[in-house]
């Protein structure tokens, strides 16, 4: 898809996203909250009813997630979206809105309770011998109480041609108390209203967990501006200004500590509960709490733009894609609905033609007709994808998608970079061999000098020995070039060095002789070796060395338990160090590899094992990351390509994150075919019982609205509990 512009979190508009537009089509994209909803079906009559509207490219709504995401042309508006939402039955919230009513005191919830009493009464008025007139009063009552809502879906639903749940239960409904099953009728009602208000209500609370971290940030800050200080909105502070964060405050932007200290709980973010230690230079992130100590902050981004709001849209985005089980269940649904429905009606036709009673073969097919609604089924995925991917975004987990989030549960194998995710990431200058009657600070001043535009953790090592040498009078250079995944070279003084890897040396053609003795003692030691060498010659052999993660092992351990059988690390490093980092984690290795190769290598895996994850940083990494089936970036919080690309990324520099997210993954597809399962086998088995007269109709309702939400509190586990 071709890039949008006009991007804004969705909190910040007042019922949708403001339209994203696509020049080269002239089409926008539009996000709409949906209120009212009661069940997984209600979606589809939703999307009918708003894909019919001209312009419109594309409608798709998740019950689960509450959103409907649209596709149309510019000239279609967001109002008429929003009334076309509201024609179907349902609502739209708005930004800025007050906290919702209560589940007790909500409308849904007293009509609920209205109907049942009702229904206790026509129950005791039958028990007692009330007279007829009064029982069916006291039914009808109920019926209209707490059917009202579903009738009015019903008809948006006829209108919309789908047979939802409003219209199945609706039928149902009339023609029990069209047989003159009035207290089935009532029953009908009273179940599926008290069920649906449950449902809804346990998937609001995740909705309302998860937007709620767009809430996190002050809508105020305190900026100092112009020598004054003074309150302002905090969507209205620029990059680059200087925002006053008071002890006990919340952040309101992104930015840098240029004066104070104090401790900040990044959890929001990070997913870190413990205060982290922040300074001058120091990046802090929005939503973050301050501590005890007062701080001066240079905004780095606008608040709508911080990493906390950006998060919080990736994860409400990644909550309404479809997962490859939802799609499945869907394709069921569309199937088997329909052909319920027409068995139910062949039920009610054929018997009595052919001799039966008719309001016993009616009555059968009213049962029928209200298990013919897959609702339990259709939202068993959709749920547990929004519960898995709200959980893991509180552990500082950001998973984008439910596609992502049921690949990580499946993976067999997989690949690890290895500087900064199995590593501590700051290598360091271990020996420092001189040859060629050179001196040791010489070379390492002449090393620093090439090594200072370079990015790579090894060039920071060799800057960071010169400074502990207080080397710090590098010379220039010029005619710099960086050659990816070997080293450098530039010219000093007139002359052409080079500094990289032996491979590097021996595609240049310059001989290894001199150096033979001291690379073979970097290799023996495991070291990273580094070549110096200018004029056709070596000047300088440099032995690096990595820490292994403290918990790099523990890790692995808990993957291998989680059913990872294979894991392997792939480095562009030489053999030596290599093979010691691999053997002090026991795993397995392949080194010397370029980018391409790692390519390769995570190729291998995936063909293999048929899923195969890749853990790296999100940037030098993104090709191996891409082509695997899941793609982990390590130390997100705040880099925007990591965000961007990666399959799920990990906020906080952190692999014990990856294990959590692996193992949550792997909890949701347990989850995902459990809800399934039972789904269709008790759909399965009352269809069957039916026609045998063997289902009333309350106990159809039951089972039904029972079946979903039991698998709406199955899926939302994930989110409640605090280990997975």
């Amino acid at each position: 898809m071709l890039p949008v512009i006009g991007q804004t979190p969705v909190e910040e508009s007042p019922a949708a996203k403001p339209p994203e537009l696509d020049r080269a089509t002239d089409t926008e994209r539009t996000v709409v909250r949906v209120e009212g909803m009661d069940c997984a079906s209600c979606a589809t009559t939703i999307e009918r009813r708003v894909a019919a509207l001209p312009g419109m490219r594309r409608a798709v709504v998740n019950f689960a997630a509450g959103r409907l995401d649209a596709e149309h042309d510019t000239g279609l508006t967001v109002e008429e979206i929003e009334k076309a939402v509201r024609a179907a039955g349902y609502g739209v919230s708005h930004a800025g809105e007050t906290e919702q009513t209560p589940f007790w005191r909500a409308p849904r919830t007293l009509l609920t309770a209205a109907s049942a009493l009702l229904l206790l009464v026509g129950l005791a008025l039958s028990l007692a011998g009330g007279p007829d007139l009064a029982r069916i009063g006291v039914y009808t009552a109920a019926i209209v109480v707490g059917g009202f809502r579903i009738f009015h879906s019903a008809l948006a639903g006829l209108r919309a041609r789908h047979l939802d749940m409003n219209v199945l239960m609706s039928a149902a409904t009339i023609g029990a108390a069209g047989i003159g099953q009035w207290a089935e009728a009532a029953s009908v009602v009273v179940l599926f209203s008290a069920g649906n208000a449950l449902q809804v209500y346990a998937v609001d609370r995740t909705r309302g967990a998860v937007r709620a971290l767009a809430r996190l940030a002050p809508e105020e800050v305190l900026i100092n501006r112009g020598g004054s200080e003074m309150v302002v909105p905090s969507d209205e502070v620029g990059v680059g200004e200087v925002v006053v964060v008071r002890p006990g405050e919340r952040l309101a932007v992104d930015g840098e500590v240029v004066e104070g200290a104090s401790a900040v709980n990044e959890a929001p973010v990070t997913g870190e509960s413990l205060p982290v230690e922040k300074g001058p230079g120091d990046a802090v992130y929005s939503g973050s709490l301050n501590g005890s100590g007062g701080m001066l902050v240079r905004t780095a981004k606008r608040a709508s733009d911080s990493t906390l709001q950006r998060i919080s849209r990736l994860v409400e985005e990644a909550q309404a894609t479809k997962a490859p089980a939802e799609q499945f269940v869907d394709r069921f649904s569309r199937t088997y609905t329909p052909v319920v429905v027409a068995v139910a009606i062949s039920l009610a036709v054929v018997p009595p033609l052919l001799g039966g009673t008719f309001g016993e073969w009616f009555y059968r097919a009213l049962a029928l007709l209200i298990i013919a609604c897959p609702c339990a089924l259709v939202i068993s995925t959709p749920v547990t994808v929004v519960s898995g991917i709200g959980a893991a975004s509180r552990r500082g987990i950001l998973v984008k998608g439910g596609a992502a989030l049921e690949a990580a549960g499946r993976l067999k194998a997989l690949a690890f970079d290895k500087t900064g995710t199995l590593t501590e990431g700051r290598p360091f200058v271990s020996r420092v061999v001189a040859l060629n009657g050179e001196s040791g600070d010489e070379v390492l001043k002449l090393a620093a000098a090439l090594e200072r535009r370079s990015e790579h953790p090894l060039a920071h090592a060799i800057l960071t020995a010169a400074e502990a040498r207080s080397l710090d009078d590098l010379p220039s250079v010029t005619g710099f070039r960086s050659v990816a995944g070997r080293g450098a070279e530039g010219d000093i003084r007139s002359r052409r060095y080079v500094i990289g890897s032996p491979r590097l040396f021996a595609e240049k053609e310059i001989p290894l002789d001199r150096a033979e003795k001291a690379l073979e003692e970097v290799e023996r030691a495991g070291e990273t070796p580094v070549l110096l060498g200018g004029e056709g010659h070596i000047l300088a052999v440099f032995g690096l060395m990595d820490a292994v993660r403290p918990d790099a092992r523990r890790t692995l351990e808990t993957l291998r338990d989680t059913g990872v059988t294979e894991l392997v690390m792939l480095t562009g490093d030489a053999e030596a160090p290599a093979r010691r980092i691999a053997g002090e984690l026991g795993i397995g290795y392949r080194a010397g590899l370029l980018p391409e190769g790692k390519v390769e290598a995570v190729r291998g895996l995936v063909r293999e094992h048929g899923a195969a994850g890749m853990v790296g940083d999100g940037v030098n990494d993104a090709p191996a990351l891409a082509v695997s089936s899941v793609g982990f970036a390590m130390g997100a919080a705040g880099t925007d390509v990591a965000l961007e690309t990666a399959d799920v990324a990990l906020m906080q520099d952190d692999l014990t994150k990856l294990a959590e997210a692996i193992t949550l993954s792997r909890a949701a597809e347990r989850i995902i075919r459990q809800n399934v399962v039972v789904s269709i086998a008790i759909k399965g088995i009352f269809v069957l019982l039916a026609p045998f007269g063997l289902v009333a109709l309350w106990l159809a309702v039951l089972a039904d609205m029972g079946t979903s939400i039991a698998v709406t509190l199955n899926g939302l586990r994930l989110f409640r509990q605090r280990g997975v």
